[in-house]
């Protein structure tokens, strides 16, 4: 059997239930976007880890070193956002051709830097090595939430309302963009900047994290199609989903329009959108809701419920009829 077959959660479920006997009390291990470990009388401290590989995760090319360092970090802030967690400390590994020149490295460290100052989050260690050839970077980050507050995804209860925050599907439709090679015009560059340099929901997470009637959230990396998916498992529930109401930006509406392209298939299945699938009790959701939207301004959109059964199946909706559609998001080990 390959690792084709049964994918990147496949092989994590094949050993996690191994170290689940290892876990000391008030310890949450693998399972969520962060782990969580006791820190203090007050607070508990959440942990994630992220690789961002040369020809994987970016195109080295196609994306600025400034860039590259600015992403290495905000995806990892993203996890901590998804915890409803405030980012304390980062370490970075990065392993390097020989050629690579100082000067890129230095841009990289600069966009590194920018993002670490404005969530002031200081860098705190890592370590550098020699690569064979591909750059590789590895970010932790650690955060910190009041006790018994962080954000699981088994939290989701029946009747919840899903929501998601921003538009859906940019940085996969911008990654298109560069892999097909089109001549870039404004929008088609709004979607690129959105996949070369996401924004994490520090902010929103945090302001979230505060609403006892949020329940599970996580964030958005390998598209809503695959990512709902866990807070299903995890909550031992199902969901219907609107497809009519998938929130999708102007300027992927325009450059799929353009260019002959599926909006929704992108903004259901195109990953690292970094932002936050959460659901919310029913009957707090409008006003969090509009609290959230004169706040921030990326909107929170509803766009299904969760239901009581069948556990881990997702009924897609459009105009109130069922359609089918392929569950898949973003697979790591896909051929």
């Amino acid at each position: 059997m390959q690792l084709s077959e049964i994918g990147e959660f496949g092989f994590i479920d094949r050993f996690s239930g191994k170290f689940s006997g290892l876990l000391q009390p008030a310890v949450h291990g693998i399972g969520d976007d962060c782990a969580i470990m006791p820190l203090d009388d007050q607070f508990e401290q959440v942990v994630t880890t992220d690789l961002l590989i040369e020809d994987i995760h970016f195109l080295k090319a196609a994306i600025s070193p400034f860039d590259l360092g600015y992403k290495a970090l905000a995806v990892n802030l993203s996890d901590i956002a998804a915890m409803g967690a405030q980012p304390t400390g980062s370490f970075l590994s990065i392993a390097l051709p020989s050629d690579v020149d100082v000067e890129y490295m230095d841009e990289v460290m600069n966009g590194y830097h920018q993002l670490s100052e404005k969530y002031k989050v200081p860098l705190l260690g890592g370590d550098t090595t020699k690569s064979p050839g591909k750059i590789i970077i590895n970010v932790c980050v650690t955060g910190k939430v009041k006790k018994g507050e962080a954000k699981l995804r088994s939290s989701a209860q029946n009747g919840d309302a899903i929501c998601v925050t921003g538009f859906l599907g940019d940085s996969g439709a911008g990654l298109k963009v560069l892999l097909d090679g089109l001549t870039p015009d404004t929008n088609s560059k709004k979607l690129v900047s959105w996949h070369n340099k996401p924004e994490p929901a520090v902010d929103e997470g945090l302001w979230l994290g505060k609403y006892s009637g949020v329940h599970a959230m996580m964030d958005l990396s390998d598209g809503i199609a695959s990512d709902l998916g866990h807070i299903l498992q995890k909550s031992d529930k199902g969901a219907i989903i609107h497809l009519e109401k998938i929130p999708i930006s102007p300027e992927l509406q325009q450059t799929a329009s353009d260019n002959q392209w599926d909006a929704l298939k992108l903004a259901l299945t195109g990953g690292e959108d970094y932002r936050l699938l959460l659901t919310i009790d029913s009957e707090k959701v409008n006003p969090i809701k509009e609290a959230y939207n004169k706040t921030f301004s990326h909107p929170l959109s509803i766009v299904g419920t969760i239901t009581n059964k069948p556990s881990g199946e997702i009924q897609w909706k459009k105009s109130g009829k069922l359609v089918p559609l392929h569950k898949g998001g973003f697979n790591h080990f896909s051929p």
